[in-house]
């Protein structure tokens, strides 16, 4: 199959759409939402591209952005892209090691900086790193320590009219290819170094393809975007909203995702299962505070949308006439209202990264959420499963996407063909070869696929634990039936070549300072908290409730309270808030330890 080339993708619209806005972002001085045309956004687009050229950036050769989410990301990712060169994303909250890592390992020459923090780290890499040259900071907040190898963007783009530069520019574009390599992003790394995924745009092209074909949107529909765009799940949706024509909002503080919502009324947005399970959590104590009569009313209205939306829509059923009049009845008294929580306009959302528990994936769609869970990886150019619009199962992760192929191989690992699979990992070819074997991706997750062709994934396989005794433990199975309790915000099952499974759990001391002032426990900071005898009760007896349906070796014996959440700043969960399991065990041994030595 032709695949469209992603930058004549964007050039295209830019000429077709013109004054209808691509993207907005929140001006804070104004506390108003700005949006930039398409016309502006592809001159910024040409102009910064001629800048690049200027520097001396030649065809495939790799420039890295290390910033949070902007307007100017997605603008300097298409401009080097724009000249042929390999757009090179760092995440935002990598430590300085781990951005050298990537820009030594790519032999970065030039570099985009998003705020000061990641400007700091970076100035720091010039006197380090063989290959770093110049920094250029995308916002004019950043103080710039030296004029030589430091530039804002807006004096970047500045340069003379040049003839030899604009036959350059076009001499690229028309000599770009498919087969070109467009982006490098290194994976978070959940075990061992990081590696670089080589992406080409035919591994774009085909995912833009493929959710066109499965997704019904238009240019009238409104994206927000939160998740990092250094992550190749917001970045592929970026591109394929961008494709679309599909207005983008860029949320550039996720601690405001509540206010934004509301504010911005998206009818599309990528989300993790986190988002779910914490606002689930918080779903589930109001019902609790609420009055009896109140609780049965909720609970008769979620009935209603139940059988409405999850026993009939889904599955094409008629919905008969006294179900449509109750439902109508219900959705105006409640589940409409808890739609509101997300702007009240959603169509549907992508949840990818993690699963997401069924009986959760059931709920929000009991109120009219459309959540599309999916599967796929950063090696696959994102998606490879999702939901379908009807005839979805709640503990799968949907079909097969259009153009690729899955089957099931040794020790149930999940396999993968198709285009939207890598070109390798950078500079490791062994490491490519281990897992692209005939043209099968081998992603290391396990799964099934059931009887109406939906996968189902059951892990990880580098996750999967092995006890002492020989019995295998699926951890993230146990955590996905903990992280639901309103009382638990994370946890870390631990259990390999242990005699017992034990875990590190971070409470939700929101929750836990209010069950303390309901029961009169007197601490004077969360530390002395999370040690309190009651305390220590409270959550005894959640996990017992919690682990009802579990074998006894799978179950948790011993747990630890943490004072503080995990957190991708110390490096212990990636972008999609996946654990870092190797780095979180060797971080808190001490701790480990002591759960097995007692």
């Amino acid at each position: 199959m032709d695949y469209k080339h992603l930058v004549e993708s964007i050039i295209q619209n830019a000429q077709r759409f013109k004054s209808k806005n691509a993207i907005y972002y929140k001006d804070n001085t104004l506390n108003e939402w700005v949006g930039i045309s398409w016309t502006d956004f592809g001159n910024r687009i040409e102009k910064l591209s001629k800048a690049l050229l200027h520097f001396g950036i030649s065809e495939q050769q790799n420039v890295a952005i290390f910033a949070e989410n902007m307007p100017n990301w997605i603008i300097a990712d298409l401009a080097i892209m724009g000249v042929r060169a390999v757009s090179i994303p760092i995440y935002a909250t990598n430590s300085k090691k781990e951005a050298e890592y990537v820009i030594n390992d790519a032999e970065v020459s030039l570099l985009f900086v998003g705020n000061q923090n990641e400007y700091d780290k970076a100035y720091e890499l010039l006197e380090t790193s063989a290959c770093l040259k110049l920094i250029v900071a995308l916002t004019n907040t950043i103080e710039l320590r030296s004029s030589e190898n430091s530039i804002y963007l807006e004096d970047f783009v500045t340069i003379e009219p040049n003839g030899q530069i604009e036959t350059e520019l076009q001499k690229r574009y028309y000599e770009r290819d498919i087969t070109d390599l467009a982006s490098i992003i290194y994976t978070s790394g959940t075990t061992g170094e990081p590696k670089g995924v080589m992406l080409d745009y035919t591994n774009f092209g085909s995912s833009l393809v493929a959710h066109d074909f499965e997704l019904n949107v238009s240019e009238k529909d409104v994206s927000l975007s939160f998740l990092p765009l250094s992550h190749v799940y917001e970045r592929s949706w970026v591109f394929f909203c961008l494709y679309k024509g599909i207005e983008i909002y860029f949320n550039q503080d996720p601690k405001k995702i509540a206010d934004v919502l509301k504010e911005v009324k998206p009818t599309l947005m990528c989300t993790v299962p986190r988002i779910f399970e914490k606002i689930f959590a918080a779903i589930q104590d109001k019902r609790k505070e609420a009055s009896p009569t109140k609780m049965k009313l909720a609970s008769w209205a979620l009935g209603m949308g139940n059988n409405y939306y999850n026993k009939h829509k889904r599955l094409e059923n008629r919905v008969p006439f006294a179900l449509k009049l109750k439902y109508k009845i219900a959705d105006k008294l409640v589940l409409s209202k808890l739609r509101d929580v997300f702007g009240g306009r959603i169509k549907f959302m992508p949840c990818g990264g993690a699963p997401l528990a069924a009986d959760m994936v059931s709920f929000f769609h009991s109120f009219g959420l459309n959540i599309k869970c999916g599967y796929g990886l950063t090696e696959t150019t994102a998606t490879v499963t999702l939901f379908g619009d009807s005839h979805f199962e709640f503990n799968s992760a949907g079909k097969t996407i259009e153009g690729t192929q899955i089957k099931i191989g040794d020790n149930n690992e999940i396999l993968v063909k198709g285009p939207g699979v890598m070109k390798g990992y950078y500079k490791k070819p062994e490491e490519t070869a281990k897992v692209i074997k005939d043209g099968w991706f081998y992603t290391g997750d396990a799964g099934r696929i059931d009887e109406k062709d939906n996968l189902v994934i059951t892990d990880r396989i580098k996750d999967l634990m092995k006890t002492s005794g020989g019995k295998y433990i699926a951890p993230q199975k146990l955590e996905t039936a903990l992280i639901n309790d309103s009382f638990i915000e994370q946890i870390a099952v631990i259990g390999d070549q242990q005699k017992y499974v034990t875990a590190l759990a971070v409470p939700s001391f929101e929750n836990l300072k209010k069950y303390a002032l309901e029961h009169k426990i007197t601490f004077k900071d969360v530390e002395e908290l999370i040690t309190h005898n009651q305390i220590i009760e409270l959550f005894e007896k959640r996990f017992e409730e919690l682990q009802k349906e579990f074998s006894k070796f799978e179950k948790i014996k011993k747990f630890t309270l943490l004072p503080k959440e995990f957190s991708m700043e110390a490096g212990e969960i990636t972008a999609t808030l996946k654990l870092k399991r190797k780095i979180i065990q060797k971080k808190y041994k001490e701790l480990i330890d002591k759960m097995y030595s007692e």
